[in-house]
């Protein structure tokens, strides 16, 4: 038994085995040849259903069939062709090319047929990447890279739709950031190593709330003592075995900074201590007109800093204080103080106000209570006597 279907549509017949077969020729979109389709099932209904999927696929231009390449596969082809021509930092590249040694290939979800490839794959892999203690912020970073490997399997016929999008982003639970007070901050700088030169880094990173690679990228041309600013113009990173100096992380980064007396100071001394350092190097110096600067004039790694600082905390009795640490204090310090958000937000780069109230709209309460202490005497002059 067989019959045309209508509007051209295909045809629809049952097998000698008692199954119904809806069957439809089409030009595959992606080798552009003539092929028929089948699809099955065990009444006329379920053979149409099973068949209109793949039907949409071939009026949306889309394949017919998801590719049976394994996710590893085509991620490592992806990394070397689609990442490598996009526009990404090389910074990012970098990383998305370690999530994908360390984070897909080699494991059970990487091995997965693309045509096999579910949503509830990715989110049972997410769930064993929390199960194994991964933080946040790696499994969404994971699943980040996920999803873009995915958009191009789906835009270049390898996938009808990338199952990564029917997942939920996995979200980040925000703790309150470690902050120094004025006394820690001053019993840190004491107990900083007198023969290394992170005390003017310290205090130039607590004084402004740079990041740690904005820091590290600053040149003595973007510094304007006189008028006490600076201009982030830079981010220092690390790209497989180097350091590089890129772009700003986004047009926000890009901003003018003032400077307190204090942090003037410090650079002035940073600078004849490089005058120092560049004398006793002598032919072994190189002349690359950065602040913080190795004693041959180099690039500062971001690891040894991050141990000077760590190591003076530990002799200082401070715990979990990182470089990151003077970021989250000179905003708490400038919350605390009245600055309003707007002007933090500017300061600190974020690419929105809503970043800052997110991460900081929990510290200086007393700022809150002084607002209600405010309003509550302007409406109290309301009120009738």
């Amino acid at each position: 038994m067989a019959g045309k279907r209508p509007n051209g549509e295909g045809t629809l017949r049952q097998r000698a085995d008692g199954r119904w077969e809806a069957r439809l020729s089409y030009v595959d979109p992606v080798t552009g040849k003539s092929s028929r389709l089948s699809a099955y099932g065990a009444t006329q209904a379920k053979a149409r259903d099973a068949m209109k999927e793949r039907r949409a696929r071939v009026e949306a231009g889309r394949p017919v069939r998801d590719s049976r390449e394994s996710l590893e596969a085509f991620a490592e082809r992806w990394a070397l062709t689609t990442l490598e021509a996009s526009d990404r930092k090389e910074s990012t590249k970098a990383t998305y090319r370690t999530v994908i040694r360390n984070r897909i290939a080699g494991t059970p979800l990487g091995a997965v047929r693309l045509d096999r490839l579910r949503a509830t794959d990715v989110e049972a892999y997410m769930l064993e990447m929390r199960d194994a203690g991964s933080s946040p912020s790696t499994i969404r970073q994971t699943y980040a890279v996920l999803r873009s490997i995915l958009d191009a399997a789906e835009r270049d016929g390898h996938l009808a739709a990338n199952p990564a999008a029917k997942v939920d982003r996995p979200r980040l639970t925000t703790k309150p950031k470690q902050a120094l007070t004025p006394d820690e901050l001053r019993a840190l700088l004491a107990a900083v190593d007198v023969r290394s030169n992170i005390a003017p880094f310290i205090l130039l990173m607590a004084s402004t709330g740079l990041r740690r690679g904005e820091a590290l990228a600053l040149r003595w041309r973007d510094v304007e003592l006189g008028t006490r600013r600076l201009h982030v113009a830079g981010t220092l990173v690390r790209v497989g075995d180097s350091l590089t100096v890129t772009a700003p992380k986004t047009e926000r980064s890009r901003r003018t900074v003032p400077l307190t007396p204090e942090a003037v100071e410090a650079l002035r001394k940073r600078k004849a201590d490089q005058a120092t350092e560049r004398a006793s190097a002598g032919t072994a110096w190189t002349e690359s007109g950065y602040i913080f600067t190795t004693r041959t004039g180099g690039l500062t790694e971001p690891r040894n800093v991050l141990r000077a600082v760590q190591a003076a905390a530990k002799r200082a009795g401070l715990a979990d204080v990182g470089t990151h640490t003077f970021r989250h204090t000179a905003a708490s310090l400038m919350i605390g103080a009245g600055v309003p958000l707007k002007v933090v937000s500017d300061l600190l780069g974020h690419s929105s106000i809503a970043i800052t109230a997110d991460i900081y709209g929990h510290i200086a309460p007393e700022v809150h209570e002084g607002a209600a202490d405010v309003l509550g005497h302007v409406l109290g002059r309301l009120t009738p006597a």
